[in-house]
């Protein structure tokens, strides 16, 4: 069998969140504060070893308002590029079922202003054969820093 061609896709996510930068570097590089806002649902497993080198698992059981329930939802991610309160460069691999579906290059970068910190995600990726896409993973991703916003003041 030929395999479906692949779909590469650049999107780019901004937020302005009313704390300093390094109260939002600490919630995306401190395990138990992202587990917070990244990490979802009861069969949740996350794992991190914030450094250049380093990595993060995560894995989860999709749930009933899903088209794949109880079907694994997985992704490894390595951290290649880090300056404290300023950027996270990352690499990460997505597998549904143990199936890849994308390889994505995620830069993160945290910019102060009078009012807090502003945040620019610039997600680079190819979606592979049974992907999500390129508007699912956008929609996620939205969702998530809208999750990292509410935890935000909280620690």
């Amino acid at each position: 069998m030929e395999a479906q061609p692949v779909l590469p896709n650049t999107f780019v996510i901004e937020r302005s969140y009313p704390v300093p930068r390094e109260r939002v570097f600490a919630a995306l590089s401190q395990e138990d504060q992202k587990r917070r806002w990244y990490a979802g649902g009861d069969s949740a497993v996350f794992e991190m070893d914030f450094r250049v080198g380093g990595q993060s698992l995560s894995s989860s059981r999709m749930g009933p308002d899903t088209p794949f329930e109880g079907v694994e939802l997985a992704s490894v991610e390595y951290f290649h590029n880090i300056v404290p309160d300023q950027r996270i460069v990352s690499a990460a691999t997505m597998t549904i079922g143990g199936k890849p579906i994308s390889v994505a290059l995620l830069t993160i970068e945290l910019v102060s202003t009078d009012s807090g910190t502003d945040l620019i995600c610039t997600h680079q990726a190819v979606f592979l054969e049974g992907a999500d896409g390129p508007e699912m993973r956008e929609h996620g991703w939205n969702a998530l820093f809208d999750r990292l916003g509410a935890i935000l003041p909280e620690a």
